[in-house]
């Protein structure tokens, strides 16, 4: 072993199901030699880190907006509904949506890069 370019042993335990995933992926690569596959991954593959605390932040917005749209709907069928009112919630639906537009282009333009 000493004579190898590669002399190194590197051992890494996976559950079944790991190891079948990782055929799944060898076998979509084209790659048939396990060692070869892990190396390259090891070495060149990418890793994603993203941070969805904008996303959940959206989502819990959108939550307090159809709340509050439910509670006008009520507020309108019971007692009838200010034009103000319904101003005010166009205004906060245009601002939510903006910003869950601004996160799924940042979020297309990472998974692009």
């Amino acid at each position: 072993m000493e004579n190898r370019k590669r002399n190194v042993h590197l051992h890494v335990m996976v559950t079944p199901d790991e190891l079948a995933a990782i055929h799944e992926r060898m076998a979509e690569a084209g790659i048939s030699n396990a060692g070869a596959y892990v190396r390259k991954m090891a070495l060149n593959g990418y890793i994603l880190h993203i941070d969805l605390a904008p996303i959940k932040e959206l989502i819990s917005l959108q939550r307090r907006c159809s709340n509050n749209l439910n509670q006008v709907a009520v507020h309108a069928h019971t007692y009838g509904v200010y034009p103000e009112e319904i101003d005010g919630l166009k205004r906060d639906y245009e601002k939510l949506w903006g910003e869950v537009s601004k996160v799924l282009r940042e979020l297309s333009e990472l998974v692009a890069k």
